[in-house]
């Protein structure tokens, strides 16, 4: 249990390394300023990518969290054991 919280304590205070530059924070609408580097999007098509990108990564997110905690495999000698016995 104390890996778990050291991770997301070192996650959750390392959001300080990926804070934008201030030259990039004025390129950038208001809802990126503060974590992309470069130009804002140039089109609506980008908003779309952006969106669907991140659809995606929280359903890969769920799912693996999902099978990793119950996959349905019933013996100890299952790989999610591994991990979750530590």
């Amino acid at each position: 249990m104390k890996k778990i919280r050291y991770t997301l304590l070192l996650v959750l205070l390392g959001s300080v390394w990926y804070r934008a530059c201030d030259a990039c924070k004025l390129q950038q609408p208001k809802v990126t300023q503060e974590l992309t580097h470069g130009t804002g999007p140039s089109s609506n098509w980008d908003w779309v990518i952006v969106a669907l990108i991140a659809v995606i990564t929280l359903l890969t997110l769920f799912y693996s969290v999902k099978y990793l905690i119950k996959p349905g495999e019933k013996s100890s000698k299952h790989i999610k054991n591994t991990i979750l016995d530590f």
